[in-house]
């Protein structure tokens, strides 16, 4: 009879330890899953922000209709649904560099560069950008604290029983922002 009770007692705490990570992997799963869905609301919000910002580009530089049509594109792309991560930051990757041609055209026209609406939708979309990087920071601290659990034993037992997945980091690919920028003087 004791060793029955000892043997119940045993399951007993393997089974509310086994419950304990399964919810844990829950929890994290979910703080991955709604950090995604921050970061796509910012994402949102820019895709918003940038046909106001290609149309004042535009009626400065009317000739630049190659690089409007990139930015657009670009755009309509970053903004399609049903992306993994990992191709909605390759998507992203592309429409940033279409905005940095952009804005490079806009440099060549010095009354855009003072207009109040271009200033605005410039800082707007800084504003943005800025929490689009901290959302980032965020979403793949929460990536990796999750696949670091569902990686570690006895955990990623728990893991593989309830098929738990590794989640996808959201990375930059563009080499030229991964570059160090070089300094002269």
């Amino acid at each position: 009879m004791l060793e029955f009770i000892i043997v119940l007692a045993v399951v007993a705490v393997l089974a509310a330890w086994a419950v304990g990570q399964y919810n844990a992997l829950v929890r994290l799963r979910n703080l991955v899953q709604e950090s995604w869905k921050q970061i796509d609301v910012e994402l949102q919000r820019r895709h918003d922000l940038i046909p106001n910002l290609v149309e004042t580009v535009k009626g400065y530089a009317k000739h630049e209709k190659g690089t409007f049509e990139a930015v657009t594109e670009a755009r309509n792309m970053a903004s399609a649904p049903g992306s993994t991560v990992a191709q909605q930051a390759a998507q992203e990757n592309v429409l940033t560099q279409a905005l940095g041609r952009l804005f490079a055209v806009a440099e060549a026209y010095p009354d855009l560069k003072a207009n109040v609406g271009f200033q605005q939708l410039q800082q707007e979309l800084t504003n943005t950008e800025d929490r689009i990087a901290a959302g980032r920071r965020f979403y793949n601290a929460n990536v990796r604290e999750f696949n670091t659990k569902i990686e570690m034993f006895p955990t990623n037992v728990i893991a593989g029983m309830f098929h738990f997945v590794k989640a996808e980091y959201f990375e930059i690919e563009d080499q030229a922002v991964r570059q160090t920028p070089e300094v002269k003087f």
